[in-house]
């Protein structure tokens, strides 16, 4: 067994290139802002709906089995830390060319099917202050305008993201000081915390939103991709991963506790921007006019903090394949002044403006669709996929490569995480069996994009050694 020293020796040896300067508590704050994103400014209406006044049940949930899967990914980060994340777990655990591929493909679309819910999302918000514009210009401006901030540079995007995510926590901090202040008055009703909206069983209505939520609780996955740039990543990581984790999830809760005292469930239910009802119940001594249009901006800004990471990530993991001759070479390509990847840039903004297109021309056909739900469901059904398969790794890799600093995550709760991810799975596809059709197509798209690069593309390329195989998340 290799000590906790040298282990740490051979971690400052390593010629990653990447130097490791964040720190444990900045690795909290990361995780914080990671998972504490924009999920409950766009689906708490749609929770609301599907579980009752007692919907927060479904957010402490859905927090408890992401925060157990955060465990997993906390000992694997203890074990390899490395920067590629899941790929690289799923690589070591089964080496298959073909999974890894499948999970790097897979954490792609689910990108670009939240990057399109968020859009959504934020085509509502916005429609509170000004309705005229149809949504579909609203959504696609939206998308064009990250992405023209995004090819400006890496170093803009990250300073305009951590200043958003101040203004995004405030708006959370609005509803829960609403909550406060509502329930001082003596008004508040807390019987309505343990309704129930559905006649049959509570605990699937629990379930039902849980499948919602949770598109609220991802993000942390993200946290494994700086791990090669953490002091000392064995002893700050599980603790700042799982306590970045814990707040975020206890807010969540203390939010949908806050909103479900102040407004009713069917109000909430029924709005396209529900935690905007709570301000409108002119429960703090302020002009409601003026504390609803500051809120729909907040609400807008937090939705656009969390979109811009996603639609960073896009171009880079399409840069990264290219790099492995996985996808066509193109998608290597930076532009000569501002070093960014603009072939993968305009790309993936072409998918999300696909989705956000063929959407709205559904939803105008009468098809009953809810663009924020499906588009959410899709993602959660990728992450899920991906969840489910870091946890297996996380057990099959037992006894391998460990060392005194390795974190190991308990036994029977990853198994229950397991199994928790598999339970989400499985009732968002009997809810929501349409999905699977937006998730093929998504898929369809990287394996299309294999196949040009198999057919047409170099060959002989990078992607030999298991470490470059894993170099594409």
């Amino acid at each position: 067994m290799t000590t906790t020293t040298d282990h740490r020796a051979e971690l400052d040896e390593s010629d990653s290139g990447l130097k490791r300067t964040i720190t444990g508590r900045q690795l909290f704050f990361y995780t914080l802002g990671d998972v504490l994103g924009s999920g409950i400014y766009v689906l708490i209406g749609l929770v609301a709906a599907a579980v009752g006044g007692a919907f927060w049940i479904a957010f402490a949930v859905g927090i408890t089995i992401a925060a157990i899967t955060g465990s997993a990914y906390a000992e694997l980060v203890t074990k390899y830390p490395k920067a590629a994340g899941a790929s690289l777990y799923v690589n070591k655990a089964f080496g298959s060319r073909a999974l890894t591929f499948l999970i790097t493909v897979s954490f792609l679309s689910a990108s670009f099917a939240a990057a399109g819910s968020l859009a959504s999302g934020f085509a509502q918000y916005f429609a509170e202050l000004w309705a005229a514009p149809p949504a579909l210009l609203v959504m696609l401006l939206f998308v064009a305008a990250l992405s023209v901030i995004n090819f400006i540079g890496i170093t803009e995007s990250v300073v305009i993201n951590m200043l958003m995510a101040f203004v995004e926590i405030a708006g959370l901090v609005i509803i829960l000081v609403a909550g406060v202040w509502y329930i001082a008055q003596g008004d508040a009703d807390f019987g309505t915390l343990v309704e129930f909206k559905t006649t049959g069983n509570p605990a699937l209505a629990i379930l039902a939103g849980v499948a919602l939520s949770f598109f609220a609780m991802t993000g942390f996955e993200n946290t494994a991709n700086v791990a090669e740039e953490t002091v000392d990543p064995h002893r700050s990581f599980p603790r700042a991963l799982l306590g970045g984790m814990i707040v975020a999830g206890l807010v969540y809760v203390l939010v949908s506790v806050a909103a479900a005292l102040t407004v009713s469930t069917d109000t909430l239910a029924g709005s396209d921007a529900a935690l905007l009802e709570v301000v409108r119940e002119g429960i703090l001594p302020m002009p409601v006019g003026f504390m609803s249009d500051l809120f729909a901006v907040i609400a807008m800004i937090a939705i656009t903090n969390t979109t811009l990471v996603a639609v960073v990530t896009q171009p880079r993991i399409l840069y990264g394949m290219a790099n492995e001759d996985v996808v066509p070479s193109a998608f290597n390509r930076l532009h000569e002044g501002r070093r960014s990847p603009w072939v993968g840039l305009v790309f993936s903004g072409v998918v999300v403006a696909a989705l956000l297109v063929v959407g709205t021309l559904l939803t105008e056909a009468g098809s009953g669709l809810d663009l924020v739900a499906r588009l959410a469901t899709v993602t959660v059904l990728f992450l899920l996929f991906i969840y489910a398969l870091v946890i297996v790794s996380a057990l099959k890799l037992r006894g391998q490569d460990e060392h005194e600093g390795t974190f190991r995550a308990n036994t029977p709760l990853l198994l229950l995480g397991l199994l928790g991810n598999l339970a989400i799975l499985a009732w968002s596809v009997y809810d929501d069996p349409a999905s699977l059709l937006w998730c093929a197509g998504l898929l369809g798209v990287g394996v299309v994009l294999f196949l040009v690069e198999y057919v047409f593309g170099r060959r002989g390329g990078s992607g030999t050694s298991p470490d470059a195989e894993v170099q594409i998340v």
